[in-house]
């Protein structure tokens, strides 16, 4: 691949509420995670500049358009419970016309809406856990029928937020009053599905207008004590003093019967197309009793942190972390398929620019 100037976004947005130093999901393990992400980029002979956003919208715009990247590194992470901007992130820099890694504005919008994920997921033909639904306010649990344990979480919410130990409940006085504190302490529906007992899967994809399953990973809940359910929670994923955290596990390559991890792949491969996943991305699966994968959760734009989640599926795959991080590059620099290309702004073309023209020209990364 070509020496390219690469621009890598985040958000640099701080809340006042001081951060658990064991909270592996702060703001200082996000900014070590975007140094890395810089330096390996520039290790393998890209130009890189790392460009916050923060409260300063117009300052962005007019240093991005200042700066002129061949392509832009998508690392932009909500912070704020309930907040919609990385969609709206992903539009601004489309409609500026810079390539952008991952997964284009309307994938980010859908899949941060679990709700609406999920309908377009069944409505595609995607399996998704039964008894899943909205709800909006209390009142609206005495109009289902649940076939318990139902699984509730915030349906805006991603990271594991707002899903603690009693995230699975077994009767409706549970389901309730979970409800109740999304409602109160979320501002926005809690989302309800059946809870599956089956194995859970991580399964990675990587590419653009051709994608590819990396090696299935499993999360293994069975070291976890009989008082926690096996669900991968926000202490589960992020808190390293907590017993979920300490006692889950993730074997990659996970051991399944090829025939079983064949459907779980095309499953997750049929997902991630429907919601318009690109770039790279984790689908979440879990099975029921009779091995039926159900998805989920799409995770478009996943945590890139090395040795970790996708990145370890990747290398399973052969794939090292400066390898994975030219995949995803070249899939931004790929055209779009249905996806004119209309800038808002006038721009110089770039030796990048002609590339993404004729994507065969390059070497693989």
């Amino acid at each position: 691949m070509k020496r390219l100037h690469i621009v890598v976004v985040y958000n640099a947005y701080v809340e006042n509420v001081p951060e658990l130093p064991e909270d592996r999901g702060g703001t200082a393990d996000l900014r070590t995670q975007i140094r890395h992400v810089a330096r390996t980029l520039r290790k393998i002979g890209h130009t890189v500049t790392v460009l916050p956003l923060s409260h300063d919208l117009f300052q962005f715009q007019r240093k991005l358009r200042r700066l002129n990247p061949d392509v832009v590194f998508n690392l932009y992470d909500d912070v704020v419970q309930g907040a919609g901007y990385e969609m709206r992130l992903a539009a601004l820099v489309r409609m500026l016309g810079f390539p952008l890694t991952g997964s284009p504005a309307l994938a980010l919008g859908l899949t941060r809406s679990k709700g609406m994920s999920a309908s377009l997921l069944a409505g595609a033909g995607v399996p998704v856990p039964p008894h899943t639904a909205i709800l909006e306010t209390v009142g609206e649990v005495d109009r289902h029928k649940w076939a318990f344990p139902i699984f509730v979480q915030p349906s805006q919410e991603h990271a594991g937020v707002g899903v603690d130990r009693t995230s699975v409940t077994h009767s409706k006085t549970a389901l309730k009053l979970k409800v109740r504190e999304i409602l109160r302490n979320y501002n926005q529906p809690a989302l309800a599905q059946r809870f599956l007992p089956g194995r859970e899967f991580n399964v990675g994809i990587i590419g653009g207008n051709r994608l590819r399953v990396l090696p299935l990973a499993e999360v293994d809940y069975s070291a976890l004590p009989a008082d926690i359910p096996p669900i991968m929670s926000y202490a589960a994923k992020w808190i390293d003093t907590s017993p979920e955290y300490q006692n889950t596990r993730v074997s990659c390559p996970a051991e399944v019967d090829p025939e079983l991890g064949k459907r779980i792949s095309q499953v997750a491969l049929h997902a991630f197309r429907a919601v318009g996943g690109r770039g790279y991305g984790r689908v979440d699966i879990r099975l029921d009793e009779f091995e039926q994968p159900y998805v989920l959760e799409v995770n478009c734009n996943p945590c890139l942190d090395e040795g970790m989640a996708l990145a370890r599926s990747a290398e399973k795959a052969d794939i090292s972390y400066p390898k994975l991080l030219q995949f995803i590059i070249r899939a931004a620099l790929e055209p779009l398929p249905h996806d004119p290309e209309i800038s808002m702004l006038p721009m110089r073309r770039t030796a990048a620019s002609s590339a993404s023209q004729h994507p065969n020209s390059n070497s693989n990364p």
